[in-house]
């Protein structure tokens, strides 16, 4: 019950932050930058101004679907990113380029994330089927849901190296559009929001999968 209750307010925080990143984009995207750059322009001049020139800015489908790819060094932003003129595509933009510098610079979090990329491919695609069969075979084969628990354990660590990196990405874009005088006074404190409940939805992604692994874990004792 204790489990139930625990998910139950994650599941809660989880809409609550949801509802309120689309609505503060929704509502940040209305607001125009002073210098009328596109996110593309914006990324662009970011990415000029610390001085990396070779990655690519790329327009992709779906919404808050931008991410930076270090493996080809393609800069994906959303098409309401790429070609929007507002707070939050600047916003956004600037966010995905500090992915870009974390990875120029050598940034140990991004490394270790990086490098466990194919580890949480390989454990997020059995995980599940793992644990089921350790659940199913508890009296015949226990060592096999601790297995179970390892894997999950590993995608768990994968969502807590997560949250450095995207803080630290929101840091240096936050840092970077005052300085280039894309947000003033009146605009930063939009830009620092819009990026401060996208990090938010790491933040609840994490907790829950730390919670999921304690009930794991916690299955694994009652039943030993």
């Amino acid at each position: 019950m204790s489990y139930l209750f625990l998910m139950l307010i994650i599941m809660v925080a989880s809409a609550m932050v949801q509802n309120t990143l689309q609505s503060r984009f929704s509502k940040y995207s209305r607001v125009p930058t002073s210098s009328g750059q596109t996110g593309k322009e914006v990324a662009e001049q970011m990415l000029r101004d610390n001085g990396i020139y070779d990655v690519k800015v790329v327009s992709i489908s779906g919404p808050l679907t931008d991410n930076y790819n270090p493996t080809n060094k393609t800069l994906n932003l959303s098409q309401s990113v790429y070609g929007q003129r507002s707070i939050a595509a600047a916003a956004v933009a600037a966010h995905e380029c500090g992915h870009a510098i974390q990875h120029a610079k050598g940034y140990a979090p991004l490394q270790i994330r990086s490098a466990l990329v194919p580890i949480v491919s390989f454990a997020s695609s059995v995980v599940q089927w793992v644990l089921l069969a350790g659940i199913l075979m508890i009296n015949i084969f226990p060592g096999l849901l601790w297995m179970g628990i390892a894997l999950f354990a590993v995608t768990t660590l994968f969502s807590f190296i997560t949250l450095p990196v995207e803080i630290n990405a929101s840091a240096r874009a936050v840092s970077w559009l005052q300085r280039s005088g894309i947000t003033d006074a009146n605009t930063r404190p939009m830009a620092i929001d819009a990026l401060k409940w996208a990090a938010y939805t790491y933040v609840v992604a994490a907790l829950s999968s730390l919670g999921t692994l304690l009930y794991y874990i916690s299955m694994a004792n009652r039943r030993n």
